[in-house]
């Protein structure tokens, strides 16, 4: 890393569980500070993590469920009203479900909590990133898309059918890289950078969660997988290594990569502004 992370802060969501522990547990480790937005709680028997809670370097923010809006936006208000800046931020929070489900706004879970609810997150927490240092924002995404065969609005916000997996969440995975690329030169104007990466193949498999991967992923997961400390390397090598001065690029194995369907990425982009200024803002009224 190139910088003195002293007095630095960095915003991670799902901060609390698999890749994004992992993330918190090395930032936290180099002297950030790092700002959660989580849903479950830290392990109770993590010494360290709970140190950071008691001398202020770990801040936590709770929202039942990032994909209600009413839920999120009061703890993005939280955040907003305590934090001085955001120096980095870590758009990780995410996961397959078991099977087909809705948001409250009415939409599919997947796309609306890890296409939508990013730019959401982004677009609340611009002001805290101008003020920051580095003014850069991850996206986790994942090269799961890879098996995507079609793109639309319509697939992504009411899908025909389910698969685990290469389904409902590649597509929003596909989509949250494609927004990020074509966000980027608006975001460049005001000095902020974005860059989406994928985390690889990690076990975070956790115990008495339903799962939403196939049978013969989870199986690969528990024998072959690598530990979550590798999906949060990338992500860390993705925000302060080799490719830290570019923007709106897709990173997998610490590479730029081309995306898929990059004709729908302004049309993906031009719909979630639509949903975050008439239906998170107005709300808000």
């Amino acid at each position: 890393m190139n910088m003195d992370p002293q007095g630095s802060i960095a915003m991670i969501t799902g901060a609390s569980a698999g890749i994004g522990l992992e993330l918190t547990r090395r930032l936290l480790s180099e002297g950030w500070q790092v700002a959660a937005l989580i849903r479950s709680d830290f392990p109770a028997d993590d010494r360290k993590i709970q140190e950071a809670v008691k001398n202020g370097m770990l801040r936590i923010y709770k929202s039942a469920d990032l994909a209600d809006y009413d839920s999120l936006r009061l703890a993005l208000k939280e955040i907003k009203g305590k934090e001085p800046r955001i120096d980095i931020l870590f758009n990780n929070a995410g996961g397959s479900l078991p099977g087909l489900s809705y948001s409250k706004q009415g939409r599919e879970k997947h796309y609306e909590l890890m296409t939508v609810v990013p730019y959401i997150i982004l677009m609340e927490m611009k002001e805290l990133l101008r003020n920051g240092h580095l003014k850069t924002v991850i996206n986790t995404s994942s090269s799961a898309f890879n098996f995507t065969k079609e793109l639309s609005i319509e697939s992504l916000e009411q899908p025909a059918a389910f698969r685990k997996l290469i389904g409902p969440y590649a597509s929003s995975k596909l989509a949250l890289s494609l927004w990020s690329q074509a966000l980027a030169p608006e975001l460049a104007r005001e000095g902020i950078k974005i860059r989406s990466v994928d985390p690889g193949g990690n076990n975070t498999l956790r115990k008495g969660k339903e799962s939403g991967l196939p049978i013969g992923v989870r199986l690969l997961m528990k024998l072959f997988f690598s530990p979550p400390t590798k999906g949060a390397s990338r992500l860390y090598e993705g925000a302060f290594g080799e490719h830290r001065n570019e923007t709106g690029v897709f990173l997998m194995k610490d590479q730029v990569t081309g995306l898929k369907f990059t004709h729908q990425a302004d049309t993906i982009l031009g719909r979630i502004s639509e949903i975050y200024n008439s239906e998170f803002l107005v709300e808000r009224v």
